[in-house]
């Protein structure tokens, strides 16, 4: 893969964090009843900084999961058929609850289509909203976000690299050719 331009550096990145967050409690109108759960794998740690800074605003914690969609992929027999589930961690009641999933990018829409179905699967929350740190088009399904921390016109032929500090050692957005 070739690196064709950094998309965002450190700092455009917690820039879409707080900006992000800022939006969570405004839509919201606050945090009552909010809970992020982060979509495996980079979406977790994009939730505990949203959880963070969020916290850091408000003064109050907000619940934070994580959830494995390896199950629910409507591509599962193409991929593997014996695919490695990593499992899920929300240890908190999501019946009832505005339930925030965060992801790193938002592509065709399938990843987020199947973490509503697991979602759905532990409870029925109030509302499922969407928060990404990128949004690089070409929807397969009618999903949108409801928060993007920056959309990217790309072409199929690209992709788009999160990488994360928690992850990858640094925190950085790029576009790449195959």
């Amino acid at each position: 893969m070739k690196e064709k331009a950094k998309l965002m550096d450190e700092k455009a990145i917690g820039r879409a964090i707080t900006r992000i967050s800022h939006e969570i409690i405004e839509k919201n109108k606050g945090i009552e009843d909010v809970v992020l759960v982060g979509i495996k794998t980079r979406g977790v740690p994009l939730a505990n900084r949203i959880g963070k800074k969020i916290e850091s605003i408000e003064g109050k914690n907000v619940n934070v999961g994580e959830i494995d969609i390896t199950l629910y992929r409507d591509d599962l027999t193409k991929e593997d058929l014996n695919p490695i589930v990593h499992g899920s961690n929300i240890d908190f009641d999501i019946n009832d609850k505005k339930v925030i999933l965060v992801d790193d990018v938002l592509y065709t829409g399938r990843t987020v289509r199947a973490a509503m179905d697991a979602v759905m699967d532990i409870g029925r929350p109030k509302a499922i909203q969407l928060a990404v740190l990128v949004d690089r088009g070409h929807k397969e399904l009618p999903i949108r976000a409801d928060y993007v921390g920056k959309n990217v016109p790309t072409s199929k032929s690209e992709i788009i690299s999160v990488n994360l500090n928690e992850i990858d050692g640094q925190d950085y957005v790029s576009i790449n050719e195959k």
